[in-house]
């Protein structure tokens, strides 16, 4: 069988007798002092254990939020690449285009007569979608809108009907005003 610890040292002469008789009784008056509840038990194990827990709980939740914002983010890309897919007006080649400005640029775009009315009106809109720019509904603008606002280069506020005292109702503007 093998010594104790307290044996090994005795034998090897670097305790004393007495010296080990004091830790013993240290030892044992510090057990009864637990035993009666008047002393803590070092717990500090069990406390870093529970902490090392605690922060590894709080960093997979912080983990775990990060990839439902990714999921999330993700799935309105998706909602919007559907939005604008379905929605889109046709591309056209035309010689009248339709200028508006798109970060401190001027962009121009082929459309039609009832196209640049119903864009400046309001009633559509222009977004952007794989590196170009597409011409969409005022609806679905207003849906991608709440998406992900940056992604709606022009979307003018609907024109009311004009005032019926308008003096200037029956003048039309000429078309060399257009730009």
């Amino acid at each position: 069988m093998s010594l104790s610890l307290r044996d090994q040292l005795l034998k090897a002469g670097l305790v004393n007798q007495k010296q080990a008789k004091q830790v013993s009784k240290e030892k044992q008056k510090q057990q009864r002092l637990v035993h009666k509840g008047q002393v803590e038990a070092d717990d500090t194990q069990a406390r870093l254990a529970q902490e090392a827990q605690a922060e590894k709980v709080k960093r997979d939740q912080e983990l775990n939020r990060q990839q439902q914002e990714k999921a999330e983010q993700k799935a309105r890309a998706a909602q919007i690449k559907q939005l604008i897919e379905v929605s889109r007006l046709p591309k056209l080649t035309t010689e009248d285009y339709y200028n508006f400005v798109d970060d401190k640029k001027v962009k121009r775009l082929s459309v039609n007569t009832l196209m640049r009315n119903k864009l400046s009106s309001g009633s559509l809109a222009i977004v952007h979608h794989a590196g170009g720019y597409e011409v969409i509904p005022r609806e679905a603008a207003l849906k991608i809108q709440e998406r992900d606002p940056r992604r709606i280069v022009q979307l003018n506020t609907p024109t009311e009907a004009p005032d019926e005292d308008d003096p200037y109702a029956a003048y039309q503007i000429p078309d060399d005003l257009m730009w």
